[in-house]
């Protein structure tokens, strides 16, 4: 259970491949700043209709969450309260709102208690789990994760919750300041003469006494934004389709050559930093070009690598001040 707490969703950790399905297609009549009536069509192609802009909100997932709040909406429930709180201190939690159960199996009885108006989930939630929220409230489904456009596939998310809420026009100043980040680690990195660097960026961790790792490819959302920022995804395995992540071991780093390698952990979790801990006296580790030249970064907790604008910004200056020191 640890690891789900750093994972993507629930359908990745069960398995890296599995690909998550639809599409998000926001109406041609959607609303923009509407107080009216709102009809949207979500990834699963369901028509998803509301009385007006959506005020009492509640996220199943870590992602969906981080964008409520992001756009100055205070989910009224929350999956794993404590595990957002842990992971996702980019974009901290505003109000106390009530813990629904687990991303993968949220309450349906405690939510129908807090009588949403609307349910914003992604496609990694069960179809039966859905079927069973449409009856308590609206649900507005959102692709988990995209490895053909992870970026994009976050801003379309945003725009359309923000479209289900009307809070498009924060959407819009939210996305400028992404790119507008974007644009200044950039012209950092490069001022820095690391334009064009190769980077591994992995996360870990240990089961059984076994430590596992995770490259994230150029299909991730935290290898989407290193290309955006000059960077070369140096990982040679290819990640799943949905979350452009895979999976090795100490032996596959070492492929890798003099590289960038960052990695993130979580001091609440005791398992999530083998980098650190177990590996600090593994042989193959310590002779690995980038360990031995000291190119290995770990990254300051609470950055959520599957989450929005605020934590891939957050992520941007943790790395370039990582970089450049």
């Amino acid at each position: 259970m640890r690891r789900l707490l750093r994972t993507a969703p629930l359908a990745t950790a069960a398995a890296l491949l599995l690909a998550a399905c639809g599409t998000t297609e926001p109406a041609a009549d959607d609303a923009k700043e509407s107080t009216g009536a709102i009809t949207l069509t979500d990834a699963s192609g369901a028509k998803v209709e509301l009385d007006g802009p959506a005020k009492k909100v509640v996220g199943t997932e870590w992602n969906v969450v981080e964008h409520l709040i992001s756009l100055g909406v205070d989910p009224v429930g929350v999956a794993d309260v404590k595990g957002y709180k842990t992971w996702d201190s980019a974009v901290p939690l505003e109000n106390e709102p009530k813990d629904i159960g687990t991303r993968g199996e949220p309450s349906m009885d405690t939510i129908a208690s807090l009588e949403p108006d609307l349910i914003v989930a992604t496609t990694d939630l069960q179809p039966g789990a859905v079927k069973q929220l449409r009856k308590v409230a609206p649900v507005l489904e959102v692709k988990s994760a995209d490895a053909s456009d992870p970026v994009g596939r976050m801003l379309e998310n945003l725009d359309l919750i923000a479209e289900a809420t009307g809070t498009t026009e924060r959407a819009t100043t939210l996305k400028k300041d992404f790119d507008t980040k974007l644009a200044e680690g950039r012209k950092a990195l490069a001022d820095a003469g690391l334009d064009g660097a190769e980077i591994a960026f992995a996360d870990g961790y240990v089961s059984s006494n076994q430590v596992s790792i995770r490259p994230y490819t150029s299909g991730s959302l935290i290898g989407g934004v290193n290309e955006r920022l000059g960077l070369r995804n140096a990982w040679k395995q290819k990640g799943d389709e949905a979350y452009g992540l895979a999976a090795t071991d100490v032996e596959g780093l070492t492929g890798l050559g003099k590289v960038q390698f960052v990695h993130i952990g979580n001091d609440g979790d005791a398992n999530s930093d083998p980098f650190g801990k177990e590996l600090a006296g593994n042989s193959v580790w310590k002779s690995l070009p980038f360990v031995k030249s000291g190119d290995v970064h770990r990254l300051s907790d609470g950055i959520w690598m599957f989450g929005g604008t605020g934590s891939m910004e957050r992520y941007v200056d943790a790395l370039v001040a990582s970089l450049t020191k």
